[in-house]
């Protein structure tokens, strides 16, 4: 994985509440066993007239030239249903780093986590005042302060992670890389129980 610190980018606002896994990734595209190609099946059946690419639907925001950038901002109860990591997988491969919203469902939060992805939750007034802000407009998540600000107007949050998981994040481990990072300490351990 990645390692991420900081990230100041444009965003993409999802104002749709009550996403689920299969509007995030249909299940008729989970044929796949590895993490790569899924983003261009991201939020597939809003994007495209009858699953046809060369039919976007001009409404869809993903589809809206003036967004863009590594944030996606969804409204309250992100990644309900069912407990599909082929969801988190299509948002990292699509180019999300961050995912905004004022509730996540706890097993895709842990999904994006473990891939990854880092899910922000914030006050449902602070995801208001992230979406009244135009397309240009930029957020700074800091995780190491572990805030997220609205640069135009520097009103900024705090929000919460797990300290294993933060950990993960800053360096760009998943579980086995954070193990092997403590090889030094675990073989000094097992010498000291023999």
């Amino acid at each position: 994985m990645q390692s991420l610190q900081k990230l100041t980018s444009r965003f993409v606002p999802l104002r749709i509440e009550n996403v689920d896994t299969d509007q995030i990734i249909p299940a008729r595209f989970l044929k796949a066993t590895t993490k790569t190609g899924f983003g261009k099946n991201l939020f597939r059946d809003w994007r495209y007239e009858n699953d046809d690419e060369t039919k976007p639907k001009a409404d869809f925001v993903l589809n809206q030239a003036q967004y863009g950038g590594e944030i996606l901002v969804a409204a309250k109860n992100f990644g309900c249903g069912s407990s599909r990591e082929h969801a988190a997988w299509s948002i990292q491969d699509y180019g999300f780093k961050v995912v905004v919203s004022s509730f996540f469902a706890d097993i895709f939060k842990n999904n994006a986590l473990n891939n990854g992805v880092l899910p922000v939750t914030v006050s449902d007034a602070f995801l208001q005042q992230i979406f009244a802000q135009g397309a240009e407009d930029t957020l700074t998540v800091d995780l190491e302060a572990q805030t997220i600000t609205i640069n135009t107007t520097g009103v900024s949050e705090k929000f919460e992670i797990n300290s294993y998981k933060k950990t993960c994040l800053l360096n760009g481990y998943d579980d086995i890389d954070y193990l092997l990072n403590m090889k030094a300490e675990i073989e000094a351990f097992e010498k000291a129980r023999a």
